[in-house]
């Protein structure tokens, strides 16, 4: 729900397409942060890899992975942002210059 600023009358910008972007965020670090939590997944010895067990291997290979996740989170938080700061009436990015990192 948006309202009117009595001070400018504008009205107050109205939540948008962001909140989707912001939930894929959410769920993209809650994947790297949950599935670590999850031992039972990976609480076995088999199949082993180069003569690691699977609990070994497996949590190595999720480092790459939940680097993957964030990074992509990170993007899509950056171009949420600026949506965010467009619609709130201020420059796109905090520096002014415009340019995504």
């Amino acid at each position: 729900m948006s309202h009117a600023d009595p001070t400018t009358d504008h009205k107050a910008p109205a939540a948008g397409p962001t909140n989707a972007a912001w939930a894929v965020v959410a769920v993209l670090l809650a994947i790297g942060i949950v599935v670590p939590l999850l031992v039972g997944l990976y609480d076995s010895e088999k199949p082993s890899l180069f003569g690691f067990p699977f609990f070994f291997w497996f949590q190595f290979l999720l480092i790459p992975i939940v680097s993957v996740l964030t990074f992509i989170a990170f993007r899509i938080s950056l171009a949420a942002t600026a949506r965010d700061r467009e619609r709130a009436g201020l420059p796109a990015h905090a520096d002014g210059n415009g340019d995504l990192r």
